[in-house]
C-alpha cells in the first residue's frame, strides 16, 4: 500500500495534514494553515520538492 496524505481541520480551526506511510504510521505532520488551499499547497510543495531532498545530520 502506498503512503497517503490526510487533511483535516483541528480543534482551533486550522487546516493540517499528516503524511502516512503504507503501514498507516504517521511519518510527518504539518503546521496549522488558515485555509484548506494553503494546506493543499503545502502538500503539493512536499510532493514537488522532497523526492530528492538531502538528509543532513545536525551535530550538537
Amino acid at each position: 500500500m502506498a503512503g497517503k496524505f490526510e487533511l483535516w481541520v483541528d480543534k482551533g480551526g486550522d487546516w493540517r495534514f499528516n503524511l502516512k506511510a503504507g503501514n498507516g504510521q504517521v511519518i510527518a505532520t504539518s503546521q496549522g494553515y488558515s485555509s484548506k488551499a494553503s494546506a493543499v499547497n503545502g502538500i503539493e510543495s512536499i510532493k514537488k520538492n522532497a523526492p530528492d531532498a538531502e538528509v543532513v545530520e545536525i551535530e550538537k
